[in-house]
This record gives structure tokens, C-alpha cells and sequence, in this order.
């Protein structure tokens, strides 16, 4: 499964370098010097890259073979993806990556067959689960008073949802 990590931006300086917006929780790590990175569209990659820093709030790549701004500035927009075979499991048994949990089946505790994990959402109000719930999509907080079972290898999330959750 490709995995998004990132989204490059606009070109930082005439060198080439290009900022990158991250949606990943390691960037550092998905960026690091060395990496190949796949790209969507296709054509503008595979992308290895050959400089990493923070600038400020921002992250700035270099990449094999962009020089210039000109160059860079081809870039813009171009989604930054990984194999999810690359990215080793959580050593946190508590701790579960988002391609971990899409697809698992979402059950019941009384196994009563609810849905499928469609994706994770990440924000201010926290972790949540969407999961494909009749034909929409249902937003589970991802916390233990309401998943308390997650069985990847059994592929299967079990949830104890509030009474009204299901139905909002």
C-alpha cells in the first residue's frame, strides 16, 4: 500500500531546494538524506533526497538532479509517497500505524459485524477512526474506553461505542 508522507511546495532559495509539507509523524525519518521516495504523478519520481533541514517551522529538501529554482519549482505540488512494507511495524504494542488499521473489520463486542476502518483522522480533537458504517462514514474516537480491542493480525478493531455514536 502507498503511503502519503508528504506534499512539496515551493521553491526555498535558486539552489533548488523546495519546501515539503509533511503528513507524516517522522518526518525527519521519511526524509532523510538517501531516501527514494515514490511520486504522484509518477513521472516526476522516484526522488532521492540529497539535503535535509528545518527551516524555522518548515522543512526544506534537496533532491537528486534539481539545481535551480526553475527546476524546483517543476515540483510544486507533487505528492511524496512510501511503501508501507518500508516502514517498519510500532515497537509500542499500544501503538498501531494508520495502514495497520485501513481495511480491518470494526465489530461489536457481541461480534455483530459493523463495518470497515476506511482511514485515520488526525487533529485537535484527537485520533479518530473512519470507519464505513450503512452506507456513510462514521468518525470513532480511536480511544481505549471505546476501541478497546485492535487485532491486526486477526484483522479485526472491536468497538464499544456511546449509546447515539453510530447514529450521528
Amino acid at each position: 500500500m502507498l503511503l502519503l508522507v508528504g506534499r512539496l511546495g515551493r521553491p526555498h532559495g535558486v539552489r533548488g531546494l523546495i519546501t515539503v509539507e509533511p503528513t507524516t509523524d517522522e518526518p525527519e525519518q521519511r526524509f532523510a538524506v538517501g531516501s527514494s521516495l515514490l511520486t504522484e504523478p509518477a513521472a516526476h519520481g522516484p526522488i532521492t533526497v540529497t539535503h535535509m533541514r528545518r527551516h524555522g517551522d518548515r522543512l526544506l529538501l534537496g533532491i537528486q538532479g534539481v539545481a535551480d529554482r526553475k527546476s524546483a519549482e517543476q515540483l510544486r505540488a507533487v505528492k511524496v509517497l512510501v511503501d508501507s512494507d518500508q516502514i517498519p511495524p510500532p515497537t509500542d504494542p499500544e501503538t498501531f500505524a494508520d495502514h495497520q488499521l485501513i481495511g480491518l473489520r470494526v465489530e461489536l463486542e457481541t461480534g455483530d459485524f459493523l463495518g470497515e476502518v476506511l482511514a485515520m483522522n488526525h487533529g485537535a480533537a484527537g485520533d479518530q477512526l473512519v470507519i464505513a458504517y450503512r452506507g456513510r462514514e462514521v468518525l470513532v474516537p480511536f480511544v481505549l474506553a471505546i476501541v478497546p480491542v485492535v487485532d491486526v493480525a486477526g484483522g479485526a478493531i472491536v468497538i464499544d461505542p456511546p449509546e447515539g455514536l453510530l447514529e450521528l
